[in-house]
């Protein structure tokens, strides 16, 4: 049998062995048993119910001999232990050293305004090492709500402390980005009465967090103010790799992904009167590729995989090393009352003419899934670089279909070697839709929602449906995919 905490344990049912031996439990609960967990090549290590609080980014660091997970949640509140409180969903951090113990921390109360995305404080990201601060010290950038943005002092994440807050008084946020290596930060900010027409990027020097640097705001051609016609779809996240800034835009259609230079989206064009006025000239100055994709396609994350080698080349004259970014749209109906949402791998070897080259996807037939209540189709993918996955292995969450690993080292032929869809529990939450004559009729259904990897190669996957964080690992052939160290 695993090594699983006895919490965890209490969070599970038995598991449906698909292809391999895996976790088995206690007795369950009659809905647990109606749904346990599904599983192929994947095991499950640990788990922790995050006080049952709808949860979205994983950001897994390591501090020193420790690893910390960060978790941030979406609005909504439920009773801390730790404290006795009722308090507002925020970021749960948890020690995750031994991941089959995860330890709660400490909870960091979010923003009370507004449920689901409005609330609560969905995305973190957490730097050490900053090239402005003492670099010893750790520091947490959230959201707050859709209102705000926070820097948090975790150096001891037992007893978080707020630095300060970068913004407040916005109409929306998302999904940002940090460089710890420089500490220049992609904050993810809308204001209604700036200008701007869509939701874009506000850039900012955090490397002293205790004295954020504004540099300037950025998006898409349509969307600067004063422009005419249909806005752009907002920005949903960038992720920077090297001298480039891969941003999606949109979620469930008409999505873009845009390539940008980074020196010069940080430097702005020498030759300008005023590199950073939201003009298109100072857009396009540093816009090196664009792809606005079909219309029901969005752009939720876009995953840089740069240097590919493909093997069924190897004995062509050319094209044996491309560049690629994978697309992972976002299902945001329950029941699949919408376009099918996937993943769509888009060749970028010439920056200014990318182009789709496949795709992957789920099949409801393999599990029924658009009968199963929830949400079913692509979300997010993991966005750490460590060399265990990268450019190997693609780790894909589908809501009520769990996590799926996904072979990418042939772009071409992305292939599914594994997936885990955990139990519901008694925490996991119901899913509505219309029901015909009036009224709704809802479900009982796993929602995992965003899913990331640290660098000794768990993965750590998170729900939002209330039923917690699961901690995995791959096992089988889909383990051999991997690069672990020997």
């Amino acid at each position: 049998m695993n090594r699983v905490s006895s919490r965890a344990l209490r969070l599970h049912a038995p598991a449906v062995v698909v292809g391999l031996v895996t976790l088995a439990g206690p007795a369950a609960s009659a809905a647990e048993k109606s749904r346990p967990a599904e599983t192929q090549n994947m095991r499950l290590v640990g788990a922790d119910d995050l006080q049952a609080r709808s949860a979205y980014q994983p950001v897994i660091q390591q501090q020193g001999s420790r690893w910390i997970a960060y978790i941030g949640h979406h609005g909504g509140s439920a009773l801390n232990p730790l404290t006795g409180k009722n308090e507002p969903n925020g970021t749960s951090i948890l020690d995750v050293t031994d991941p089959a113990k995860p330890r709660y921390l400490h909870h960091i109360p979010g923003s009370a305004e507004g449920t689901g995305e409005a609330g609560g404080a969905q995305m973190s990201r957490v730097c050490g090492g900053l090239p402005g601060a003492d670099r010893s010290k750790f520091f947490l950038l959230r959201t707050l709500g859709n209102q705000g943005q926070e820097l948090w002092d975790v150096t001891d994440p037992t007893r978080p402390s707020l630095v300060t807050t970068v913004l407040s008084k916005l109409t929306s946020t998302h999904k940002n980005w940090w460089e710890c290596d420089t500490g220049i930060a992609y904050l993810v900010a809308y204001k209604k009465d700036e200008g701007w027409r869509s939701r874009g990027v506000k850039i900012f020097d955090l490397s002293d967090p205790a004295k954020p640097r504004f540099i300037r705001d950025y998006g898409l051609v349509g969307a600067e103010p004063g422009s005419k016609g249909e806005p752009p779809q907002p920005l949903h996240g960038p992720i920077r790799l090297g001298n480039r800034v891969y941003f999606g835009y949109g979620t469930a259609g008409s999505g873009t992904l845009q390539i940008v230079d980074r020196d010069k989206l940080i430097k702005g064009d020498p030759n300008a009167r005023d590199p950073f006025a939201p003009t298109v000239e100072n857009i396009l100055y540093a816009q090196i590729g664009r792809l606005d994709l079909y219309p029901p396609t969005g752009a939720h994350t876009a995953f840089p995989l740069l240097g590919m080698d493909i093997s069924e080349f190897a004995r062509s004259g050319k094209g044996q090393r491309a560049d690629f970014v994978a697309i992972v749209n976002e299902s945001t109906q329950n029941e699949c009352r919408e376009f099918r949402q996937m993943v769509f791998f888009v060749d970028i070897t010439k920056e200014s003419r990318p182009f789709s080259v496949s795709n992957f996807q789920v099949l409801d037939a393999s599990g029924d899934f658009c009968a199963r209540g929830g949400r079913f189709g692509a979300h997010s993918s993991n966005e750490s670089f460590t060399p265990i996955y990268y450019k190997r292995i693609l780790f894909i969450t589908y809501f009520n279909a769990g996590v799926r690993a996904v072979d990418v080292r042939d772009p071409y032929r992305p292939k599914e070697i594994g997936y885990y869809i955990p139990a519901i529990t008694e925490h996991t939450d119901k899913r509505c839709v219309p029901a015909t004559g009036g009224g709704e009729a809802c479900k009982v259904a796993i929602q995992t929602n965003n899913v990331e990897v640290d660098e000794r190669g768990y993965i750590y996957i998170v729900d939002r449906a209330n039923t917690g964080m699961h901690i995995l690992e791959l096992t089988g052939d889909a383990r051999k995919v991997a690069n672990f160290p020997q």
